[in-house]
């Protein structure tokens, strides 16, 4: 198991301890390989937050369509936590101040569409 893996894996035990904390209800998506914090009442960011490999989020994900969406954008985010380690956090946050919300490189390469965000069409 390589150190950046390690990492992951320690911030995923971290994440799920912090979503019982809050009240998720915790589930695998098998199809992402995501652990699901659902349900949360406080503690995550915009509409969820991918920790590792948890995606922690206060709305119960009901409509199978938006649900799949959502969780293929998350997913990538947990890939981008194993390419990049627990400086994936130092990463994210620095282009987040420079390029906020849709506008955010990790956004982008997530996909705006799946993850709610609102997209414009260029004319």
């Amino acid at each position: 198991m390589s150190r950046g893996s390690r990492q992951v894996t320690a911030v995923t035990w971290l994440a799920l301890g912090w979503a019982r904390l809050w009240g998720a209800r915790i589930s695998l998506d098998e199809p992402s390989s995501l652990l699901v914090c659902e349900g949360m009442r406080w503690g995550f960011a915009r509409g969820g937050t991918c920790v590792g490999a948890a995606f922690l989020t206060g709305t119960v994900l009901r409509d199978p369509g938006r649900r799949r969406a959502m969780l293929t954008h998350e997913s990538v985010h947990a890939d981008q936590w194993a390419r990049y380690g627990v400086s994936f956090v130092v990463r994210y946050l620095r282009e987040e101040f420079r390029h906020p919300g849709a506008a955010n490189r990790f956004e982008i390469e997530a996909g705006l569409g799946d993850g709610g965000y609102l997209t414009r069409r260029r004319s």
